[in-house]
Parts: C-alpha cells; sequence; structure tokens
C-alpha cells in the first residue's frame, strides 16, 4: 500500500497562512486523528485541530476524495495560522499518525503515476513554480493544459497508422489487402518529417523562454560597455574606470525586458594581450559572444576603424556609445543604435529594440514550443529513425517497421507513455518540497 505523505506547501517561515498537505490512503484516517472527520468533500470547514487532547490551532480543513484530487489520492489541506510553532505541532502530530513527510516532487509524481497528468504536464507544473516572467508562465500554462502533449500525441498517432499499414502487409501476406499496402504510408511520413523538422528548428525558443534569452556586450576596450552594462540593469554591477581593460572576465545579471527574462553578460575588450590573464578573459568573451543569441557590438568614437567582419554575424546590433562626446560611423549591413550613457540617450530606444528582438525571437510560432533539452533529443532521435523508415519503406518495408517503432517509442518518452523509469528521477528530483 502507498505511504500516506504530507509537506508544507506554502514557504516555511513566519506568515498570516501556512497549508500543509495530505495526500495516501490513511489520509481520513489522519483528519480523524486530529478532530477534523466527517468533512464534506471540497468544502472548507474549521475544526479545532488537537492531538491526544492538546490543541494545535484552530484551522480551515479541505478534503478532496480519490479520484478527485491533484495526485488521485484521497487527499486534504490544512490552512494552519503560519506560525513556526504551529506548523511543527501539526507535523509531528501527523508523523505520530503514521504519516511521513513527503520527498521532492511526490505529490506531482503521484499524479502522473495515476493518470492526473503526463510527464510533460508534470514538468509545466515545475516551470510555473519557477516562472519568474509573464512570457515563462504562459508557457508552462500551455504545457501544462496539454498543448506539447497533444502535438506529441498526433505525432506518435501518425507514426502508429503508418507503421500499421507497414506491418499489415508484412503479417497477413495471404490475406485480401490491397497490393503495395506499405507504400501507403510514404505520405503520412513525408508529413511527418516536415512536422519534426519543424519542432526542431524551433526547440530552442522554449528553452530560452524557459531559461533566459542570452546577450553579450562586445568590442573594443574602453568601447563603454561596462557603462551600458550598468545602465541596461540599473545598478553598479560591473566596475567602471578609464583604465583599458578593467573588465576581465564575464560578468552577468539577470533581468526582465518585454516579460522575458535575459541574461545579460558584460566581457572583456576585445584585443591582442601579453597578459595572460587579460588573453583569458578576450578568449571568454568570444566563447560566451559565440553562444549568444544576441550581440551588441559596442564602439566608442576613439575606437581604430572597422569592426571584426568576420566575427560579426547576422542580427548583430551596432551601439554607437559615448554620444556626448563624438560620433561614431555605423557600419556597413549593420543595424544601429546612438547611445550615451552619460546623458542618457538612445537608452530608452535600445531597451524597446531589445524587447522587438525578443518578442520576435520568442514568440508567434505555431508549434508548442520545447522546453527542455530532453524533449528535444528525443524529437531528434524521432527524427532520424522516421527518415531511415521512410527511406527503407520501399525496398524492405520489414526494416522500415523496426524504424518506426523506435520512433514511436521515443514521440512516447518524452509525455511518459511509455519506457518511463529511468526518466522519473531526473524530472522530479528538481521539484520543491509540497508539490
Amino acid at each position: 500500500m502507498t505511504d500516506t505523505i504530507f509537506a508544507l506547501a506554502t514557504p516555511p517561515g513566519r506568515g498570516a497562512i501556512a497549508i500543509v498537505r495530505v495526500s495516501g490512503p490513511d489520509t481520513d484516517a489522519a483528519l480523524a486523528a486530529l478532530g477534523a472527520g466527517g468533512l464534506k468533500p471540497r468544502l472548507a470547514s474549521l475544526r479545532a485541530l488537537t492531538r491526544n487532547g492538546q490543541p494545535i490551532d484552530q484551522a480551515l480543513v479541505l478534503r478532496f476524495p480519490a479520484p478527485n484530487s491533484y495526485t488521485g489520492e484521497d487527499c486534504a489541506e490544512l490552512h494552519l495560522h503560519g506560525g513556526r510553532a504551529v506548523v511543527e505541532a501539526a507535523s509531528q502530530a501527523l508523523v505520530a499518525f503514521g504519516l511521513r513527510p513527503a520527498d521532492p516532487g511526490e505529490f506531482t509524481r503521484r499524479a502522473f503515476e495515476n493518470g492526473r497528468m503526463d510527464l510533460a504536464q508534470a514538468e509545466a507544473v515545475a516551470d510555473l513554480i519557477d516562472a519568474e516572467t509573464t512570457a515563462q508562465a504562459a508557457q508552462a500554462l500551455g504545457q501544462l493544459d496539454g498543448a506539447l502533449s497533444l502535438t506529441y500525441a498526433g505525432f506518435r498517432r501518425d507514426l502508429l497508422r503508418a507503421l500499421a499499414l507497414v506491418e499489415a502487409e508484412i503479417d497477413f501476406p495471404d490475406e485480401e489487402i490491397p497490393d503495395n499496402l506499405a507504400r501507403t504510408a510514404g505520405p503520412v511520413l513525408d508529413q511527418l518529417i516536415v512536422d519534426l523538422k519543424a519542432a526542431l528548428a524551433d526547440a530552442r525558443r522554449g528553452e530560452r523562454v524557459r531559461e533566459g534569452y542570452r546577450i553579450v556586450l562586445i568590442g573594443e576596450t574602453n568601447a563603454g560597455k561596462s557603462s551600458l552594462f550598468n545602465a541596461l540593469v540599473a545598478r553598479e554591477a560591473a566596475i567602471v574606470t578609464p583604465i583599458a581593460g578593467t573588465t576581465r572576465d564575464v560578468v552577468d545579471a539577470d533581468l526582465i525586458i518585454g516579460g522575458y527574462a535575459v541574461t545579460l553578460s558584460d566581457t572583456a575588450g576585445l584585443r591582442e594581450s601579453g597578459d595572460a590573464v587579460e588573453a583569458e578573459g578576450v578568449r571568454r568573451a568570444r566563447a560566451r559572444a559565440e553562444a549568444a543569441e544576441l550581440r551588441l557590438w559596442v564602439r566608442a568614437p576613439e575606437d581604430p576603424p572597422g569592426i571584426a567582419a568576420d566575427y560579426v554575424r547576422p542580427g548583430d546590433l551596432l551601439v554607437r556609445a559615448k554620444a556626448d562626446i563624438g560620433e561614431v560611423e555605423p557600419a556597413e549591413g549593420m543595424e544601429s543604435l546612438v547611445v550615451s550613457t552619460a546623458t542618457g540617450e538612445g537608452l530608452a530606444e535600445l531597451h524597446d529594440w531589445i524587447a522587438a528582438r525578443l518578442a520576435r525571437d520568442l514568440s508567434g510560432a505555431d508549434f508548442p514550443a520545447v522546453t527542455r533539452e530532453r524533449h528535444r533529443r528525443r524529437l531528434a532521435e524521432a527524427l532520424t529513425d522516421v527518415e531511415a523508415g521512410r527511406r527503407a519503406l520501399d525496398p524492405a518495408p520489414e526494416l522500415a517497421g523496426d524504424d518506426l517503432r523506435r520512433a514511436a517509442d521515443a514521440l512516447g518518452r518524452v509525455t511518459g507513455a511509455i519506457g518511463v523509469e529511468d526518466i522519473l528521477g531526473e524530472v522530479f528530483s528538481t521539484f520543491c518540497i509540497g508539490k
């Protein structure tokens, strides 16, 4: 029999209300032992909670009978006064009644195991709890509602339909079935390949919404990168001096622009240096810029002419800095903005430009965004197997069947339809206690 578990579902510490969640077969017995038996389902009731006749608290108690609860088991919530002593007394009483504290993510894991949600939806619960921006919350809510799961289920349904056509020809060669039945799976697989490629092409969008969009400031020494960095993050996060090469390591700051999470990085100035420390800083600057979604090339009026044309890529923005002391010439083929951190000129325009770029890169696609590396790997596996199956369809349909089965398995692992045991620990270990 499954253990009955409990956990504090609100932040620990002093507060107006503390909610303790309970789930498992002994939920009703625990409520009765606390003096809160006979509750009507889903109706908040005021009860005097006690242990061995000693008062614990006057609390609102709710009962959620199985299967109509979050976990699919008998559940309850104790809405206590939020003092530490009250929560501790209630917890000790529950342990004395035979309940145990829940592990991280155990409530949601039980919801998954009892069919209340699939694995992709369970991951969305964690994302929603961690959401710090409106975009992150919206993406998590869409995944929790099943948008991603429905899409994967559609892919898998098409795969199984094609597989059925292939296997019908192989398994029943003597029956009255149409000739070359397996070949009729070709158009289904062709469309599926297109859909999977589109999903993979869009995969980074969801990960960037969830993890943060990476923007890197890059340019010559003393170009004004650190001053611009401080202006954008609205605090003195980076050291600013007139000495060339002050910034030697990558300095990161997290902020929100246009409702999206952004990781902004200030980097060492690009120049040749015999100083081993500064040379390492330049190497790190180039590596960070290479991995960024957006690079802002910061140039000052005193910088040498030209820009690292071999290193610039489409979509980079030229920030013509220090506009209060001189003018920076625009670079051919690069969009640019004029900025002065001393006077504030152009900062609002730069902020708006970045917000528009984020909206362009991170919103508007039809496919529900892939939010995790795990999803992307499975999509790539499925695409490889579907393409192999399509190639084998005409000369050797029996080999195509093996490829299509592997592809269906890969897609099923995203939602937990199959082969889930090896990834449950990975998924639920990141959850907070009480979820």
